[in-house]
């Protein structure tokens, strides 16, 4: 599994002959691309409705986009892209990848119109290799990206436990998501191996130094290994 950070919370996810998208905002000061310059996926997917997750659905026509059904609904009739609602708890077949959305703490709201229509819960998706199952995969691998969200115990009794992620993508910005303190404790209940800093440095309210996130997941005694990347970096899971 291959994941790339385009700045934000904009991840490519490439599993076997399957590329993923999600939440795709290329006007974010850590990527060199533009929507044009990525090749276009096969999934995009979608944690919420703000527009700084759902800017750039429109650059890729071709992809199937996989998000609530209300949100889907909304990128249907204003994209015309084919779509897959599903809801939190649910897993879906996405090519060679199985997506798991969860819950995130957040709120969800589509500007339109200048009214504010709801895009359903917001939520968080954990790709893998394998469906989930209560047997323990060993042999899985598993990408949690958690979507704008402040700590929640779900993160310790259901996704760690049950969904068993290697590695997650955590918001540590602050101010609209939680902030690199308690993102360190979601490493740390999650369990994971890697974890990877997102949704920071963006705009003023959530400029963050990510080596201090990483200085917090080993104060709080988690054995993740950081990885702080660059924009438009990758990591191969």
């Amino acid at each position: 599994m291959e994941l790339t950070w385009h700045g934000h919370s904009t991840w490519s996810v490439e599993l076997a002959n399957t590329r993923l998208l999600i939440d795709p905002f290329f006007d974010n000061p850590k990527t060199s691309l533009s929507p044009a310059d990525v090749e276009s996926p096969d999934f995009v997917l979608l944690t919420h409705g703000h527009a700084d997750h759902i800017a750039d659905v429109g650059a890729f026509p071709d992809a199937t986009v996989v998000a609530t059904p209300e949100l889907a609904g909304y990128i249907e009739n204003e994209h015309g892209n084919e779509t897959v609602g599903m809801n939190l708890g649910g897993t879906v077949a996405a090519g060679d990848a199985f997506v798991t959305m969860h819950r995130a703490d957040h709120t969800n709201g589509i500007n339109t119109s200048n009214e504010i229509g709801s895009a359903g819960m917001p939520a968080g998706f954990v790709i893998s290799d394998a469906e989930p199952t209560r047997v323990s995969d060993e042999d899985s691998t598993a990408f949690y990206h958690a979507g704008d969200t402040g700590l929640m115990s779900e993160m310790r009794d259901v996704i760690g436990p049950f969904l068993e992620p290697d590695a997650a993508a955590v918001p540590i910005g602050d101010h609209f998501t939680m902030g690199p303190e308690q993102a360190a404790v979601a490493v740390d209940w999650l369990d994971v191996e890697y974890a990877f800093p997102m949704h920071y440095d963006t705009f003023p309210p959530i400029e963050q130094d990510a080596e201090a996130f990483a200085r917090e997941v080993k104060a709080v005694g988690s054995d993740a290994d950081v990885h702080v990347l660059d924009g438009d970096g990758t990591f191969e899971l």
